[in-house]
């Protein structure tokens, strides 16, 4: 398993939009140009690229989905206490 993961994610507050947006992201929509559309985190801005984290950096249900994936999968909806997300992995080492 890896030790760090560097993803990005798209935060938003209902399930149903949550799975709208999974829906594009397979259907072959840009996740960055989604996320900067439609997150409501800060760095939506940014593609909702949330650089690299270690492990008991980001709250549970997060890190367990990102530490889960493999390198390129998109995971979700994930419920947190934040809102629900879509977790795009990038890399992980």
């Amino acid at each position: 398993m890896a030790n760090k993961v560097h993803a990005a994610h798209i935060l938003v507050k209902s399930e149903n939009v949550a799975k709208d947006l999974m829906v594009k992201v397979k259907g072959g929509e840009s996740f960055g140009d989604l996320a900067k559309k439609h997150s409501e985190c800060p760095s939506g801005k940014q593609g909702g690229d949330l650089g690299w984290f270690g492990k008991n950096m980001m709250v549970k249900e997060f890190e367990t989905a990102a530490f889960n994936g493999k390198k390129g999968d998109v995971v979700g909806p994930i419920k947190t206490q934040f809102g629900w997300h879509l977790i795009k992995i990038l890399d992980q080492n």
